[in-house]
């Protein structure tokens, strides 16, 4: 896109809201590049499947959190591992399904003749053409499911099932609660009902930058049921929160509320003026507090400080570190954050809203 487009494509959007589903005006999604997506179920629900395991067993062992999908979780994966038949220029790396959203990896190998977009379309597409298809054979079996069956008794203790006779017309009622047949949920919907799409509208994308950060979206793709279930033994330090008064500014954060009630906290501050042996004594010396019980604070911003902070993380104490953006309601923490926020040793707070722009 030329910076003529963009500007007249800025000029019509109106007000820019926060999204995590915008595409990077300056990059051309028919190149040859790779991109992990991001797919949600239209109203977060619960479609494709549950998460079984323990969250606490090892990598590899057969109690490793994992998906357990359904019918239709299984149609959807299928999709996605076929979308190279449609597009040859496309190799599937990867894909991980989760109750209500997929993470997938794409590698765009030659140039593709339509935008990125547009195969996410047909993606889509497929998929509820397979959700159509199981929902129309669900919806007969869950119906003769729900119908009493006639009795007939012979003598006074012997009761058989009497063979159902045909009708002229069998009128299906509308069933209009989640019904399960062959393991398969599908929201069978009354024919009332207006049309309510499988996915949520966009997606979003993230474009490799490195060759490095393939192997870390793997590792996250894998271990997404993991921090489900993590996250569903402990909300309230994995899921974002706000409108936090602290003092006179109100914050956004996610991690354990806790930390703020602890008995010594104290803010690190360290001047940019400092060699490097000034700093590695300062290190010692925060580091000492924390052993000591202090919660370490600090936005981290000058070289010192993201060292201290840093070691303390490292070390396994915990720390309330100030972010410059804001969260979002489907905001979480990455990577080591994460766990950190899941033992209750993290804290992130920022007193802005969360913003897309650098």
């Amino acid at each position: 896109m030329t910076e003529e487009q963009i500007a007249a494509k800025k000029e019509h959007a109106g007000e820019k809201k926060a999204s995590m589903k915008r595409r990077d005006d300056h990059h051309d999604y028919s190149e040859r590049r790779m991109y992990m997506i991001t797919l949600e179920v239209e109203g977060r629900r619960p479609l494709f499947g549950r998460i079984v395991g323990n969250a606490f067993a090892p990598k590899g062992s057969k109690d490793e959190p994992r998906m357990e999908l359904t019918e239709l979780g299984k149609a959807v994966e299928s999709e996605w591992l076929g979308i190279s038949s449609y597009y040859p220029q496309i190799e599937v790396k990867a894909v991980q399904m989760m109750p209500d959203h997929l993470h997938g990896i794409l590698f765009v190998r030659d140039r593709l003749p339509v935008h990125l977009g547009q195969v996410i379309s047909g993606f889509k597409a497929g998929c509820r053409r397979a959700e159509r298809g199981l929902v129309a054979a669900a919806k007969p079996l869950a119906i003769a499911a729900a119908e009493p069956q006639p009795t007939e008794k012979i003598g006074p203790e012997v009761t058989v099932t009497a063979e159902p006779q045909p009708t002229e017309k069998a009128e299906p009622q509308p069933v209009g609660k989640m019904q399960e047949v062959d393991s398969l949920q599908v929201a069978a919907l009354p024919s009332q009902e207006p049309y309510r799409p499988l996915f949520a509208r966009g997606y979003n994308d993230l474009i490799l930058r490195s060759y490095d950060e393939l192997h870390t979206w793997l590792n996250y793709l894998r271990d997404n049921p993991r921090r489900l279930m993590m996250k569903r033994m402990r909300p309230e330090w994995l899921r974002p929160f706000f409108n936090l008064q602290i003092g006179e500014h109100c914050y956004s954060g996610i991690g354990n509320r806790g930390l703020l009630t602890a008995a010594k906290r104290k803010a690190v501050r360290i001047s940019r003026r400092l060699n490097e042996a000034e700093i590695a004594e300062e290190v010692a010396r925060y580091l000492e507090e924390a052993r000591q019980g202090c919660v370490l604070v600090s936005p981290a911003i000058s070289p010192g400080e993201k060292r201290v902070m840093r070691a303390a993380f490292d070390a396994g104490f915990p720390t309330i570190v100030i972010m410059e953006n804001g969260f979002t309601p489907l905001s979480k923490p990455h990577g080591e954050q994460f766990y950190a926020c899941a033992k209750g040793l993290l804290l992130m707070l920022s007193p802005w809203e969360h913003h897309n722009d650098k």
